[in-house]
């Protein structure tokens, strides 16, 4: 989960200009190894790719099946082992990682569904997982956007 966060929240706003951490070979490259993957151009293409389709499936632009293209070719194979069932995804190397941050979305929905969510702060960009007990979280952090809102509000009733 932390993984697809980090890929989500890889295209922020800061200072009003976008960095994007897989936008340069070099910079892709480098977060693509520090998350498992091999750094190549073709899997730094279908990251950029998943990232934009997983976000907007977040956000409820998409519906999930813009996910579907992402999947294509993959294939999960089931086997026995002494802890238990286990499934290995096979896919082409270049798409591995793209591959499993569909499925960490996946599974986020199921285990804790309508908990992934952009921030509320209409100026920011990034994701946040809730893992509150109320499921009321909604600002990727307190300290920045959360202070930023509540200061707004406060400013705008002393008006």
């Amino acid at each position: 989960m932390d993984a697809l966060l980090d890929l989500l929240n890889s295209r922020p706003l800061v200072d009003g200009e976008e960095r994007d951490a897989l936008g340069d070979p070099a910079g892709g490259r480098r977060w693509a190894r520090e998350h498992g993957g091999e750094g190549t151009l073709a899997e730094l293409a279908l990251l950029r790719e998943a990232r934009d389709a997983l976000g907007n499936v977040v956000r409820g632009e998409c519906s999930p099946a813009v996910l579907s293209p992402l999947l294509d070719g993959v294939h999960q194979t089931p086997s026995i082992t002494a802890e238990g069932l286990r499934w290995t995804v096979r896919t082409p190397p270049h798409a591995r990682l793209a591959v499993e941050m569909v499925l960490a979305w996946a599974a986020t929905e199921e285990r804790l569904p309508g908990r992934l969510r952009p921030c509320a702060n209409a100026e920011c960009r990034l994701f946040l997982l809730d893992r509150s007990r109320a499921n009321r979280a909604r600002w990727c952090s307190m300290a920045v956007c959360g202070n930023r809102e509540k200061v707004r509000r406060h400013y705008e009733r002393t008006r």
